[in-house]
């Protein structure tokens, strides 16, 4: 729970005080950046802040909760409303809360709700580091000719010379190897163009092929690979194919 910063909202002070005091008592590694009774004042520290958990009452004068999360450009939190109308459970979800709390609090709901806001923070945490770290080896990986192929496992590192023919296919690449075996990967066929050499050829728009394995061109269309492995080659790439061999 290291890290987790959190933004308190209420314009009643007593319940804004319990609260707060229930979140350090509970929850000691979540630091509080800000407690408001004023929504307007709320708003601004949000923007500026960016908090991981907002705890956020729905009824107040002026602007409510929801009317708040409206004025706000974009919400990357958790939100969890605090209300003392049951009736509002189901707005508050339409709003994309990830929980909500009634007035008087309940240790146990507060502690189910922030565990699962928290849940979530990680994963968001996780994935943004997973997708800084492929970029980083994607970075490294193809200045020594291999590219980096995200799968379910983990991640695979494939030598360029063992790719024998890139598939697109609804969204996702296919990639053949030379021993036959196929790596299906979430990255699409373009993202896969800046990755690899100029060893490599666009023969298709759904194709790219390793020119090292080509071994002979068929009129009506194709180009065989090793292994008689068979491409279509549009027409619009036939004549940019046939002279890299002219």
């Amino acid at each position: 729970m290291n890290n987790i910063t959190a933004i308190l909202v209420d314009d009643e002070v007593s319940n804004l005080k319990g609260l707060q005091r229930k979140i350090e008592k509970l929850f000691p590694n979540i630091q509080i950046s800000g407690a408001f009774q004023k929504p307007e004042d709320a708003i601004e520290a949000i923007q500026q802040q960016e908090p991981n958990i907002l705890f956020l009452d729905i009824e107040m004068p002026r602007i409510s909760g929801f009317e708040l999360l409206a004025k706000l450009k974009q919400v990357h939190f958790q939100v969890i409303f605090v209300t003392a109308y049951n009736e509002y459970a189901l707005e508050a979800f339409k709003k994309n809360a990830i929980d909500y709390v009634l007035k008087p609090i309940d240790n146990t709901d507060l502690v189910e709700a922030v565990n699962k806001a928290i849940d979530i923070v990680h994963l968001k945490k996780e994935s943004e580091n997973n997708s800084k770290l492929v970029a980083l080896l994607e970075e490294n990986i193809s200045k020594n000719n291999k590219i980096i192929v995200p799968t379910q496992k983990g991640v695979s590192f494939i030598p360029q010379d063992e790719v024998l023919h890139l598939e697109g296919y609804e969204g996702y690449t296919k990639i053949h190897l030379i021993n036959s075996t196929t790596i299906i990967s979430s990255y699409n066929l373009g993202k896969f163009e800046k990755l690899i050499n100029s060893k490599f050829f666009k023969c298709h728009k759904s194709h790219i092929i390793n020119l090292e394995k080509v071994r002979h061109f068929e009129n009506e269309g194709y180009v065989v690979l090793e292994n008689a492995y068979r491409v279509p080659i549009s027409k619009t790439n036939k004549k940019a194919f046939l002279s890299l061999f002219s």
